[in-house]
């Protein structure tokens, strides 16, 4: 596959634990929500550029999610993120967290997102910046 990087890492809590022992549905989210920041780092886009520079950041419109193994508090997990395809407006990003003691992927997720310029709320072609770094990272 193609070039992932490591975009979030931490331990499982406690406190983020289901009735059913397990890891809640919005802390994978939440890891994802970190990872997305992270990886937008790596493509140029930092937080202080959406701010008050360029103003675009990738928004999702579409997602695919597969739970592959059960995550249970002090599990260490590490999300990785690489990019599936891009086109014209769009980037298909897939997050996969891993159990970084156990080296078994636990869930994965295909976000298909659209660049957003964040004064018009409207989808905008990708920069040619944006683009090389994006393909860098193409499986």
């Amino acid at each position: 596959m193609g070039t992932y990087i490591e975009t979030y890492r931490n331990i499982v809590s406690p406190a983020e634990l289901d009735h059913l022992g397990h890891m809640n549905v919005q802390y994978y989210f939440a890891a994802i929500g970190g990872g997305i920041t992270s990886f937008q780092i790596a493509l140029g886009l930092t937080p202080s550029d959406m701010r008050d520079g360029r103003r675009l950041a990738f928004v999702v419109v579409h997602g695919d999610t597969n739970f592959r193994a059960e995550l249970k508090a002090g599990d260490v997990i590490r999300l990785e993120t690489g990019v599936t395809e891009v086109a014209n407006k769009t980037a298909t990003f897939h997050h996969r967290l891993f159990n970084v003691e156990k080296e078994v992927l636990s869930f994965e997720t295909y976000f298909k997102c659209v660049l957003m310029n964040l004064d018009t709320r409207r989808a905008v072609v990708l920069p040619d910046d944006i683009r090389g770094k994006l393909q860098a990272y193409l499986s």
